[in-house]
């Protein structure tokens, strides 16, 4: 198995100026917290979900439409935001990204019927992106940075940010515990907002990639009429010297089979991710029968030992190849979740196997979101890393549409999920061996 063509990444570190390590670790810190609340509101939606229901009097049925719908209005939203980073700059994508977090938190307060919700919560997508918008920033400031500790272990540092999406999802479960009792779902929503919009203060400070300050040079050269210049300029830096639109790109030469391997796994994957992690205490109320409250509580030790699954997978991404690791790790997943599902009787089965089920479906994430990153240039990295990222709401959208036909043909959840959320997770390991494994990239 070939590995993936060198991006600008790995070919141009030395051309570049340094970051510093202070810049660096600011934005991590900050790519992190971004991202933990982007998770908070996203999961929120789902974990509110029952309550949601029981207030607007929907059944299973319409509940399952509702989030399908969100998923599919989420996807529209998600899948611009790439091609808009590629235009704006990395920067700005993510001020916009973490913006639309509060928005989304804002109006979902507010919701007065299943339409106008479905509506809102399409700026989901915004908070969605967020993961791939960091995967973009961070991947080119790793390969630029002075700081030789970080620029070793970039994959495991990586997945210490990607690592907020469990700690959003434990955060979002004990947010609505705490909360919801009080206050209310809408009241979980409206201070959901406030530190949303702290992040998107703070990322104002940060300072835009140097790879991406290239790109703007190479745009005003054109534009100025002063093609040869901008060609020797992107000569000696070692970039692609020919102008292309970004969606283009990421379906021609070498980047074309990563573009339709890791989609395709991002589309089947979503099965269970959407049932398993954004719909984890419906699965766990309706299929398992375990009471709202507890399943809380089996979310926060499940997302806790999740985190571990980041941490874990982006340390073995880094030493055995991102393309493995991610690979094995559904698998495993699919394999444990069939088990939840089957055979565990009792609190003590379901929180073990649900936790490591976790582990193996969200950890791989740590490795994958850094591995797009490797696949394509700076004129579409963006792009790329936003195209397969948005996939997972089309995935999430068929999955919900197969559920709510099961459900409303007298299936129960547990079967659904089974055939729906196991067997998708379980398959999309396989789909992961036809991608190229990651190139190492050097400093």
């Amino acid at each position: 198995m070939s590995a993936v063509p060198e991006s600008d990444v790995t070919r141009v570190t030395n051309s570049f100026r340094r970051v510093g390590s202070r810049v660096t670790r600011k934005a991590t810190i900050i790519a992190f917290f971004a991202w933990l609340f982007a998770v908070f509101d996203f999961i929120m939606f789902g974990t509110l979900l029952p309550q949601i229901s029981a207030s607007f009097g929907w059944d299973n049925a319409m509940a399952s439409l509702v989030s399908t719908l969100v998923s599919a209005t989420t996807a529209v939203i998600a899948l611009a935001v790439g091609p808009i980073t590629d235009r704006i700059g990395r920067r700005k994508g993510m001020i916009l990204t973490v913006s639309g977090t509060a928005m989304a938190s804002a109006l979902s307060s507010v919701t007065p019927s299943a339409p106008y919700l479905i509506g809102v919560r399409s700026l989901g997508g915004l908070g969605l992106s967020e993961q791939a918008v960091n995967a973009t920033y961070l991947t080119e400031i790793y390969a630029v940075t002075s700081d030789e500790k970080i620029k070793r272990r970039r994959g495991l540092i990586y997945s210490l940010v990607q690592g907020a999406f469990p700690l959003g999802v434990l955060l979002a479960s004990a947010w609505v515990a705490i909360f919801l009792p009080v206050i209310g779902w809408r009241g979980c929503f409206l201070l959901a907002v406030f530190p949303a919009v702290l992040i998107a203060l703070m990322r104002r400070g940060l300072r835009e990639s140097p790879q991406f300050e290239l790109e703007l040079q190479l745009r005003r050269l054109r534009k100025q009429g002063r093609a040869a210049e901008a060609s020797e300029l992107a000569r000696s830096y070692g970039v692609d010297e020919r102008p292309a639109a970004p969606l283009a790109a990421i379906f021609r030469g070498q980047a074309l089979r990563n573009t339709l391997v890791l989609g395709a796994a991002w589309f089947i994957n979503a099965a269970g991710m959407q049932l398993f992690a954004v719909l984890g205490t419906t699965v766990l109320t309706e299929g398992k029968h375990v009471s709202f409250t507890n399943s809380l509580v089996l979310l926060i030790v499940a997302n806790a030992v999740g985190y571990l699954g980041y941490v874990a997978h982006g340390f073995l991404g880094d030493r055995l190849g991102r393309r493995n690791v991610i690979a094995f790790g559904w698998i495993i997943s699919g394999i444990l979740f069939a088990l939840m599902l089957t055979v565990a009787n009792g609190t003590f089965a379901v929180v073990i196997l649900y936790s490591l089920g976790l582990f193996f479906l969200v950890g791989p994430y740590a490795a994958m979101l850094f591995y797009m990153g490797e696949c394509y240039d700076t004129t579409c990295r963006a792009t790329g890393t936003g195209f397969l990222n948005a996939l997972s709401q089309p995935g999430a959208i068929v999955a919900g549409s197969i559920v709510t036909a099961m459900l409303a043909s007298g299936s129960n959840w547990a079967h659904a999920t089974l055939l729906v959320g196991a067997v998708g997770t379980f398959v999309s390991g396989f789909v992961m061996f036809g991608a190229r494994k990651a190139a190492v990239l050097q400093g």
